[in-house]
C-alpha cells in the first residue's frame, strides 16, 4: 500500500545534506551465522527501490523536519489519557514527543495501537508529575502512567542515551558535522529504533515531525527496513525478526530486499526469545486484526514451523506454497476474525488460541458441518446443546465445499447422532489444546517432514491454557447447565473481549467459526 499523499503535498524543512555512519557505530562479528548468510549484490530492485548494502557501509539521508498539518496530523487524532500526559510533562517545562510505530499510524490515517512518549525528563520527575504512576523494567526502564483506566507509556531521553554507547554523541557531530545537541540527542535516539517507519519522532507543540532515517521515504514506498544493516540488527535483538513480520502484516507492507534476507536467513534465532516474549509478538500479531497476514507471512518466512509446528505440518500437508495466495480453512478463520478486530480492538489471546485449537481438531477429522454448527451453537448459548441440535436441523444455507475439513452432511441425520458427534468433536478440541501445549506433541508434527528445523517450542502457559479450555466447559449433555450465562445481544463489547470474559469470547469464536463454515457466498468446489 503505497501513501500517495505523503511526500508530495508536504512542505519539508531540509537540514543540510548529512552523511549518516550509523553502520560504523554497530560493527559486529557474525561468527558462526556468517555461514548461513549469502552475498546481495548492490544495485536496485526491479521495481526501482534502492537495495541495501549487506556489507557494513553508509547510507545517506537528508535529515528533515516536516510540518504535521501538511502530513495531515492533527491534536485531535491523539488519545484523550496521552494528551494529558503529554500536557502535563510540558507544563512542567518539559520537552516531549510522541516516538514510534504511533507517529508512522497517525501520518497513514490509522488508530495507533498505542501512544509511546518520549521526554527529557528523569523517570524520576515523570513520577513526581502524576499520582499514579510507577518505574517498570530493568534494562530498559519506562514509566507507567495511569489516566484513569488507560495506561500512558513514557520513556525519557536519559535512558536512551545511558543504553547507546558512551561517546556515542561524539561519534555523531564528528559523522554529520553537527554541533546541535538537540539533533544528537533525538537522532541518538531514533538510532536505536528497529526500523526507518518506526524511527519518526512527533513534537506536537511545535507541530513538527522529525525525520533522520528517511522514515517518510520508506512509507511512501511501504517498506519496512532495518535502520541499521538488517543482520546485525537481528542479532542484536531477535525479536525485531517477529515485529518485521508483524508490522509487514498490519500494514500490507513489503520488506526491503535485505531485511527480507535476513528475516529468512536469521529465522532461527527466535528459539532464543523468552516464551513470554514470543507469546507477546505472537498476540499482536493474531489479536489485533491482521492474523491471516501474519500467518502466510510467518510461512513464507519460514517461522511458522519454528513457533506454531503445528499449523506448519496442516499446510504441509495441503500443498500449501509458501507465497500461495490461495485461502484455507485455517487461514479462512482469522480472516473472519480480522474483520472483527482492529489495533484499538483487540482480543483476549485466549480466543486465538481456542480457534487453533478447533481448527487442530477437525484437521486431524473432518466432520459434517452440521455438527460444526450445532457446536458453534452449544458454545454461544453457553451449553444449552439440545436447543443447538434442534435450531442447526433448520440450517439450510450452503457450507463452504473447499474446505477438505469438512465432509458432506448425512441426508436425515437423526437427532442423538448428532448429538453424540459434537460432544465428540469437544473432546478433539481439548485434547487439540493439550498437544498444543506438550513439546513431545509439537515436535511429533513436523517430524514427517526432515528439511524442517527441529522445534518443540511451547509458549502457551499453563494458566491461559485453562483458559481457552473454559471456553468449553459450558458443552455439555445435562441440562443443568452448572451457572454459565450467555451473552445478551449481539454487538462486541469490545473491553469485555479483550478482558477475556467467557460470554463475550464464547460469542466471537461461535460467530467466527459459522460465518467461516457457512459464508455467505460460499465455494461449491469439491
Amino acid at each position: 500500500m503505497v501513501i500517495s499523499s505523503v511526500g508530495f503535498t508536504c512542505r519539508s524543512y531540509n537540514f543540510p545534506v548529512r552523511t549518516l555512519q550509523y553502520h560504523r557505530l554497530w560493527k559486529i562479528r557474525f561468527n558462526t551465522v556468517a555461514a548461513s548468510i549469502e552475498t546481495i549484490d548492490d544495485g536496485f530492485t526491479k521495481d526501482g527501490d534502492r537495495q541495501d548494502k549487506v556489507s557494513v557501509g553508509t547510507r545517506d539521508c537528508e535529515w528533515k523536519q516536516l510540518s504535521s498539518k501538511d502530513l495531515g496530523i492533527s491534536s485531535s487524532m491523539i488519545a484523550k489519557p496521552t494528551r494529558k500526559v503529554l500536557n502535563g510533562l510540558k507544563n512542567k517545562g518539559h520537552d516531549v514527543y510522541l516516538v514510534g510505530g504511533c507517529v508512522r499510524d497517525l501520518i497513514l490515517k490509522r488508530t495507533p495501537k498505542d501512544f509511546d512518549i518520549l521526554t527529557s525528563a528523569e523517570l524520576k520527575e515523570v513520577v513526581r508529575t502524576f499520582p499514579r504512576c510507577e518505574i517498570v523494567g530493568r534494562r530498559f526502564p519506562i514509566c507507567h502512567v495511569y489516566v484513569g483506566d488507560d495506561l500512558v507509556e513514557v520513556s525519557s531521553f536519559s535512558t536512551s542515551a545511558q543504553n547507546s554507547r558512551g561517546n556515542m554523541r561524539t561519534e555523531l557531530k564528528e559523522s554529520s558535522g553537527s554541533d546541535g545537541d538537540e539533533d544528537c540527542i533525538r537522532l541518538n535516539n531514533c538510532l536505536q529504533r528497529d526500523f526507518t517507519i518506526n524511527g519518526l519522532m512527533f513534537d506536537p507543540y511545535a507541530k513538527v515531525v522529525y525525520d533522520y532515517l528517511g522514515g517518510i521515504e520508506d512509507i511512501k514506498r511501504a517498506k519496512v527496513r532495518t535502520v541499521i544493516h538488517a543482520g546485525t540488527s537481528f542479532q542484536q535483538d531477535c525479536a525485531r525478526i517477529l515485529r518485521a513480520i508483524r508490522i509487514a502484516a498490519r500494514l500490507g507492507f513489503r520488506m526491503s530486499k535485505e531485511t527480507a534476507h535476513f528475516v529468512k536467513n536469521l529465522s532461527f534465532l527466535v528459539q532464543r526469545l523468552d516464551k513470554g516474549r514470543i507469546l507477546m509478538e505472537m498476540n499482536y500479531m493474531l489479536a489485533y486484526g491482521s492474523a491471516e497476514a501474519s500467518l502466510r507471512l510467518l510461512w513464507k518466512f519460514g517461522i511458522l514451523e519454528i513457533i506454531l509446528p503445528i499449523q506448519a505440518a496442516y499446510l504441509v500437508r495441503s500443498g500449501f506454497r509458501r507465497r500461495d495466495k490461495r485461502t484455507n480453512m485455517l487461514l479462512s478463520l482469522f480472516a473472519n476474525l480480522d474483520k472483527l478486530l482492529a489495533p484499538d480492538r483487540p482480543c483476549h489471546s485466549s480466543l486465538w488460541i481456542a480457534i487453533l485449537a478447533f481448527h487442530k481438531a477437525l484437521a486431524d477429522q473432518p466432520r459434517s458441518p452440521l455438527v460444526v454448527a450445532a457446536f458453534c451453537l452449544a458454545v454461544h448459548n453457553c451449553g444449552d446443546i439440545l436447543e443447538a441440535v434442534e435450531i442447526t436441523k433448520k440450517i439450510t444455507r450452503e457450507h463452504d465445499r473447499s474446505f477438505i475439513e469438512l465432509v458432506e452432511p448425512e441426508d436425515n441425520l437423526d437427532f442423538e447422532t448428532l448429538l453424540d458427534e459434537v460432544m465428540d468433536l469437544d473432546v478433539s478440541i481439548k485434547d487439540a489444546l493439550n498437544q498444543m501445549t506438550d513439546g513431545y506433541f509439537i515436535s511429533k508434527a513436523m517430524a514427517a517432514y526432515p528439511q524442517a528445523p527441529y522445534s518443540d517450542m511451547v509458549f502457551i502457559p499453563l494458566q491461559l491454557y485453562l483458559r481457552a479450555s473454559r471456553i468449553f466447559e459450558c458443552v455439555r449433555k445435562e441440562e443443568t447447565q452448572m451457572g454459565f450465562e450467555a451473552k445478551q445481544g449481539s454487538k462486541i463489547e469490545y473491553g469485555s473481549l479483550l478482558s477475556g470474559d467467557f460470554p463475550e469470547t464464547r460469542h466471537v469464536f461461535a460467530r467466527v467459526v459459522f460465518d467461516t463454515v457457512f459464508p455467505l457466498n460460499p465455494s461449491r468446489e469439491l
